[in-house]
């Protein structure tokens, strides 16, 4: 996307610097990076980094207006409404395919968005680890919105510990040590000292929480929960959960942030979004006329997550098939790009921009990004097995 510096990474690369940083990467939590990382960050100029920036607000100013709450009711299953809700989010993710327009000029095109956490801690060590093995412009930096790693820490810690004792506070997820995600919260624990706890190993007393702190070895209540599960996960895993907590319970807690944000803020806030970089997304249950190109939209059903559900060549016998139409949408089709030079074949790139929301402000603010890179038909693992430059990595935006 900054030609000169993609042609300068791609002359310098070597393969013997790129698993030593990948030995080096590893050495902090050994084992813990499940997924791919990519040989090669992404350089973001000023002109695509003001575009996909601008709509990222446009979709904030959807969010903050003071209606979205009645407008996304209904996005939330009546069975997974969690009491005592709060404002709004502490943390957004905004998912953008880069793409080529009809015009010939590089665009962002929305693919996804949540109202949840994403790898807020991971993308502090892997980029700053990145600059010590290859080379990145001092006037590009991962951080967004004038943070910087200083600013970005505190605020994050602001917001998910607060004024409480970091023992007070966990990372809740189901059998944390078994995510391929596990890397992000190891690197919470480092930054925050905040101890990831398995739901099946909550102890509940009346409304309080208990876990057992894992350093001092004694039971210690829960106040505050930065919470990284989500309900379709739960589900899918309860059997062999055994007993746990139900965590739909009015609990004396708080919520970093509320589990019913992840509904509200998600593919069912698409259809409200009317952007040039947001595609046309409609419910299924509202479309009038179903489009003569259904070659050029996707069928997503509203409550999954992960990708699954997702039909990509939409017949309209999919559509006939479906039982609940209200619970779908159909999106109009995102082309990615193959933009980045590799020593191979172009890549395609997906960029998610992060957002740290704190209680006393009136929006969230933008703060660092992730991105991946593909070469498969979608951005994901199972479309680009055994390909190389591909895989997890971050983009350096020019100041």
């Amino acid at each position: 996307m900054v030609p000169a510096l993609r042609k300068a990474f791609n002359e310098a690369f070597t393969k013997q610097q790129y698993e030593a940083f990948l030995k080096d990467l590893n050495s902090l939590h050994p084992g813990a990076i499940e997924f791919r990382i990519a040989e090669t960050p992404v350089f973001v100029p000023k002109d695509f980094g003001k575009k996909v920036i601008d709509a990222c607000e446009a979709i904030v100013d959807v969010i903050v207006d003071p209606d979205f709450k009645k407008l996304t009711d209904r996005a939330i299953p009546k069975s997974d409404n969690v009491p005592n809700e709060n404002a709004h989010t502490h943390f957004i993710a905004l998912d953008f395919g880069v793409c080529i327009n009809e015009q010939g000029s590089v665009e962002p095109q929305l693919i996804e968005m949540q109202g949840f956490p994403t790898l807020f801690a991971f993308q502090v060590y892997y980029p700053d680890l990145l600059r010590n093995y290859f080379s990145v412009p001092d006037n590009y930096s991962q951080y967004l919105n004038g943070y910087t790693k200083e600013t970005y820490l505190k605020d994050l810690k602001d917001v998910i510990v607060g004024n409480l004792p970091a023992e007070n506070v966990i990372l809740l997820e189901i059998k944390p040590h078994e995510q391929k995600t596990r890397i992000d919260f190891y690197c919470t624990q480092d930054y925050l000292d905040i101890q990831p706890v398995c739901i099946t190993d909550l102890i509940q007393e009346g409304k309080k929480l208990f876990y057992i702190n894992e350093q001092t070895g004694k039971k210690t209540e829960v106040k505050r929960i930065y919470n990284r599960i989500i309900f379709d996960d739960l589900y899918a895993q309860k059997e062999k959960l055994g007993n746990f907590v139900d965590i739909t319970q009015d609990l004396d807690v708080e919520w970093i942030p509320h589990p019913n944000w992840f509904y509200r803020i998600s593919k069912y806030t698409m259809p409200f979004i009317h952007h040039p970089f947001v595609p046309k997304t409609f419910f299924l249950n509202e479309i009038k006329q179903i489009p003569p190109d259904l070659e050029n939209y996707v069928l997503k059903p509203l409550f999954s997550f992960a990708g699954q559900g997702v039909v990509i060549d939409v017949k309209q016998s999919d559509l006939d098939s479906i039982k609940d139409p209200q619970n779908w949408i159909l999106q109009q089709k995102v082309k990615y790009a193959d933009i980045i030079e590799t020593p191979d074949i172009p890549a395609k790139v997906e960029i998610r921009m992060m957002y740290i929301w704190k209680d006393a402000d009136t929006r969230p603010r933008l703060a660092i990004n992730l991105s991946r890179m593909s070469k498969g038909k979608m951005i994901g693992v199972r479309y680009n097995k055994d390909k190389e430059w591909v895989g997890g990595n971050v983009c350096y935006f020019e100041k």
